[in-house]
This record gives C-alpha cells, structure tokens and sequence, in this order.
C-alpha cells in the first residue's frame, strides 16, 4: 500500500527507515508476546504460570502501540498489520520466533523452561538498551512510546535475571541453562541489526547509535553471566530477519496467532 506521511514530524527522507524501524520494534514484541503465551498451563509453577502471562500481555500491549504509531502513517489498521502481512514482509529477529521446545501447545508441549528464560533475557537487555536510545528519538511519537514502555520493561529484566540467579545454583539447571544460552548465541546474530536503513536512523536521530547496539548488548549479556558462572558466545551481526528470511517457526506461530483474525478480518474486534 502506497502511503503518504501524515505526521509532520517524519521527513520523506526519513520515512522508509522509520517505518522499517516500527516493523522491527512491533513484529519482535508480537513474537515475544506469543511465545511467552504458549507458557499458559505449562509454567513450572502457578506463580510463574501468572507472571509469563502478564509478561506476555505486557509484550502484546508494546506490539499494539508500535503498530499503532505505523496506523498513524498510513499504512494500513493496526490488527492488519499484526495478522495479515506475509512471512517475507515480518521484520523480527530470528531468536525471537523459534519454538520453545517439540511439539505444540496442543500437543505433547515438551517446552525448554531453560531456553525459554535464555531468550527472554537476551531480549530483554536488548530491549532496554533499544529503549534506552528510543527515549531521545528525533520522532516525538516514538519517543513518547519508548519512555512510557521503558518502566515495564526494567521489570521484565529482573524477573528474567532473577530466574537465571536461581537456576544457577542447581548443577543440573545450569547446565541447561548453559546450553540453552549456546543455543540462543546461535540465532541471534540479527538481533541488534536494524536492517538496511541504519546509517539514516542514526544520522536522523530516529535511533541514536544504532550500530553500537549489538556490542553494548553482548557486553552487557557477558557481565550478567559471568557473575553466574556461565559463559556467552559472541554473536556475528547478521540482517536476516530484519530482511525479511524466517525460519518455518514464524510460519507456524503467524497460522495459530492470526488464525481467528483471519477467519473474519472484517469483523469488528
């Protein structure tokens, strides 16, 4: 859809690189959202069955405004672009997107609590330096988000940190965790890329220091771990996902996502 910007505070120099940006932001918090959903039921305890999903609403919520800012500039309802754009046209990154363990929510959930909190927290330390930058963007909406999701997302990171403290003090736990955080480096290369505009986002303030993202991200993982006695595989920054190339996992969750979305998109919801 050919859209013309309505927003006096986006530049048409600057608009395909914000918008690029809000497609990454949103579609990442939408897969974390889903997956963190998946947890209903099946949490290691009550508590925790709680927490996951408040979590999860938390991320569904951050994924509605960042779609509703993309509303805002003409391209299409916030719920469309949530559940009916392609695979080729998602920008999460690939960590994002992967199954939490075999099987499905349905059937035989042989999730990976281990991988699980691995990957939260990896996304986590990214979100908050992410944030960080976004909270002096030269887009005044987007700054306005970035400030008022910032405060939720420091609780996000500490309930992920406190898990990992725990978890590393049973031999058998951290040795799991140790290979779900060796996994996670596996996939997660493209996590701090913001595609092909990041030259323009930096140099419009749309993202300040975009490209020492991947960097703080690894040092600040590092430390975290190294505290706990685990170690962290540096990562090689790749763009994969945020050009949009996904893995079957994203196809998979997009079908049990939007499915009831997509069984009426006129509907009112």
């Amino acid at each position: 859809m050919a859209a013309q910007p309505i927003d006096r505070d986006v530049k048409p120099e600057w608009r395909d690189a914000l918008v690029d940006l809000l497609f990454q932001l949103a579609d990442d918090d939408l897969l974390v959202a889903f997956r963190g959903s998946e947890w209903l039921g099946l949490a290691p305890h009550v508590e925790e069955d709680v927490a996951l999903s408040s979590l999860a609403q938390d991320e569904m919520g951050h994924a509605a405004m960042y779609f509703g800012l993309l509303e805002s500039l003409g391209l299409g309802s916030r719920d469309d672009l949530a559940h009916l754009r392609p695979v080729a046209e998602r920008r999460n990154a690939i960590m994002v997107e992967l199954k939490n363990g075999p099987g499905t929510y349905l059937e035989q959930p042989h999730y990976d609590w281990a991988f699980t909190i691995a990957r939260a927290f990896c996304y986590d330390v990214m979100e908050s330096l992410r944030l960080e930058r976004l909270k002096s963007s030269s887009y005044v909406p987007l700054r306005d988000v970035a400030r008022k999701i910032s405060g939720e997302e420091k609780y996000h990171l500490l309930h992920h940190q406190i898990w990992i403290r725990r978890m590393a003090l049973d031999p058998d736990a951290k040795t799991r965790l140790q290979a779900a955080f060796h996994r996670v480096a596996q996939d997660a290369g493209d996590l701090g890329s913001t595609g092909a505009h990041t030259a323009i986002l930096e140099e419009s303030g749309l993202l300040p220091d975009a490209s020492g993202l991947t960097r703080a991200w690894q040092d600040q993982v590092q430390e975290f771990l190294s505290l706990q006695g685990l170690s962290w595989t540096p990562v090689r920054e790749t763009s994969t996902g945020r050009l949009g190339k996904h893995t079957k996992d994203l196809e998979d969750a997009l079908d049990t996502l939007s499915e009831v979305y997509r069984s009426d998109p006129l509907a009112r919801w």
